[in-house]
């Protein structure tokens, strides 16, 4: 009887912990549609090139491809005397990437001096927050 009584306990035991964990992982992730901040400062590598000025590096989990996932608000301030071109680069700690160009075509124009280009990056297939990221930020060549 005793042995029985022993077994139930550490069996209510682990039944506690297990779901203090599941708790404690639960609201990890911000609510879809609610920006923050994507990592804390000690765990984002910049780096920046002298004619870009990071205005807005923020996450937001919204709708992409039929579920929540991941997105990059980037927006560069262009800091320069000359028309810009910059090129983004933005590396998870889990092997994932995104990037592309502010702006993406040249049609309208390059970004002048002064002004500040956006540009929303989704990652596809991530679904919690990131633990670290690289970003780089490089100016493309005229």
């Amino acid at each position: 009887m005793n042995r029985f009584k022993d077994v139930s306990t550490w069996l209510l035991v682990i039944l506690v912990a297990s779901g203090l964990a599941l708790v404690s992982c639960a609201g990890t992730n911000p609510k879809p549609g609610e920006v923050f901040t994507c990592v804390a400062e000690g765990k984002l590598d910049k780096t920046i090139a002298p004619e870009a000025e990071l205005e807005d590096f923020s996450c937001v989990f919204k709708k992409w491809e039929g579920s929540e996932t991941l997105h990059f608000n980037v927006a560069i301030k262009n800091v320069s005397s000359e028309d810009q071109r910059f090129k983004v680069n933005i590396f998870l700690d889990n092997g994932k990437g995104v990037g592309g160009l502010i702006p993406r075509t040249t049609k309208k124009g390059l970004v002048k001096p002064g002004q500040t280009a956006k540009f929303v990056y989704p990652v596809k297939d991530m679904h919690e927050k990131p633990k670290a990221i690289t970003l780089m930020i490089k100016t493309m060549e005229k």
